[in-house]
């Protein structure tokens, strides 16, 4: 596929690595010649130094002739501006990263079709509905919903305490006598395993879970996590999300955020109908220890600077809150965080990737996340009637190594997959796979 990518900033950059190892053409264009040089020369892609808002620089560029355009510079004006001359100038599907809620509204859905814009992304507002998300399930580091909850994903840290530490997929299979829930994979020294029948899980691995919603508490269970109520939420940062997390929180919350500008805290508490916005450093222990930071069940920091979110976050483990969740842009920093147990971690650019993903993919797809702490990717395929998926059991169909088929959605019931599963067509499949196995299960499912 040929993807023209409009802006060389943290997403543009990102999606371009990304989309350059899943074996697309892709063009990535941006004013800033030195930012270009530095991924050119580490990956195999096309970068042209112009103006995204350029008709001239545009047509130079043949994007005409692109699959997918993708506009990210940091403001959304251009990125809106430049979605509709690459859609009027021949482009075949366009999306646009926006900052304005209003426009994601249902009924301005097709207003902004008409213009040439095929789909909009805010990655703050989805960083916040995660965030959200996270908080309502403790004893995880992630969380994915497919098809109303139907099929759940957790990302879980296994400690020794574990029912499930030191045995085989086969012996945790073999635990009861029905599917409880499939481990799809496993992150270990920042390698990801596709896991089969002799893999074990051992202490401080981060594993993949796909369960129905009603073995969620025996997943948690078996995994040594203790459930514990959210009720107070500090929240460090009045970013963008910051703020989406209050307003989605506060309703039902006791929630407290701490901004640093003397402005913005202004604008806030006058904005946010229920949370207590205090002015101050959250790097200062004093002011976190007046503000009752030993109370509190959960701990956001959502501040522009990774490191002193996952400071922050360290700090809050210390004074003993069990939930904590770091925003972590630098994608360098991921592993880190990860390794020493800051807990949930909110990354735009991978957000924003999760979402524009499913346009890359050959094959009819309901659903795409993009995971921390993994290369890999969870897809929702839908089966299509005559292809090779549906024409034997799974153990007969010699499935790709770096391909594991979790569960099924057929009809309004949820299916875990088994050996002996047989995939109907029209059934939603979740599946977990590495990025050299895309192509191979795109065949399977056409």
């Amino acid at each position: 596929m040929r993807i023209f990518i409009a802006g060389a900033g943290e997403v543009g950059t990102h999606l371009a690595k990304m989309l350059c190892n899943a074996k697309h053409d892709v063009i990535l264009m941006d004013e800033d010649e030195e930012k270009l040089k530095q991924i050119d020369s580490h990956f195999d892609l096309m970068t042209i130094v112009g103006t995204i808002s350029s008709i001239e620089d545009l047509k130079e560029a043949n994007v005409k002739s692109c699959d997918l355009f993708i506009a990210v510079p940091p403001y959304q004006d251009m990125s809106i501006l430049s979605c509709i001359l690459a859609k009027k100038l021949g482009a075949t599907t366009t999306v646009a990263r926006v900052n304005n809620h209003e426009y994601l509204l249902p009924e301005n859905k097709e207003f902004f079709r008409q213009l040439g814009i095929d789909e909009l992304i805010y990655p703050e507002q989805l960083g916040a509905s995660e965030t959200v998300a996270s908080l309502k399930q403790v004893g995880t580091r992630q969380m994915v919903e497919f098809s109303g909850s139907k099929l759940v994903l957790f990302a879980i840290k296994v400690r020794d305490n574990a029912l499930i530490v030191d045995k085989t997929m086969a012996e945790i299979s073999a635990m009861y006598e029905t599917q409880q829930y499939n481990i799809v994979a496993i992150n270990r020294h920042g390698e990801t395993i596709i896991p089969r029948g002799s893999e074990v899980v051992l202490h401080n691995d981060l594993i993949y879970v796909l369960t129905t919603k009603s073995a969620v508490d025996q997943v948690l269970l078996d995994a040594g996590k203790t459930q514990f109520e959210i009720k107070n939420v500090m929240i460090l940062g009045g970013s963008r999300i910051g703020k989406k997390v209050a307003q989605q929180l506060e309703g039902n919350y006791n929630i407290k955020l701490i901004e640093i500008d003397k402005e913005k805290s202004a604008k806030l508490a006058d904005e946010l109908e229920r949370t207590l916005v205090i002015n101050g450093d959250g790097r200062n222990l004093e002011l976190l220890r007046d503000e009752g930071i030993h109370k509190m069940d959960a701990f956001v920091a959502v501040t522009a600077n990774s490191e002193v979110n996952i400071l922050a976050c360290q700090l809050a483990k210390k004074m003993g809150i069990k939930k904590t969740v770091a925003e972590v842009e630098n994608m360098d920093y991921i592993d880190l965080a990860e390794n020493i147990g800051i807990g949930t971690l909110i990354n735009k650019k991978l957000i924003a990737a999760s979402h524009i993903y499913r346009y890359t993919v050959r094959a009819h797809v309901s659903n795409v996340k993009c995971l921390i702490s993994t290369d890999a990717e969870v897809l929702e395929l839908i089966a299509q009637p005559g292809s090779k998926i549906t024409k034997d059991q799974l153990k007969e169909l010699k499935l790709p190594k770096d391909v594991y088929i979790g569960g099924i959605i057929r009809s309004d019931s949820a299916i875990l997959a088994t050996g002996l599963t047989r995939i109907q067509p029209q059934d939603k499949v979740v599946l977990f796979v590495l990025p050299s196995g895309i192509s191979k299960i795109e065949k399977m499912f056409n």
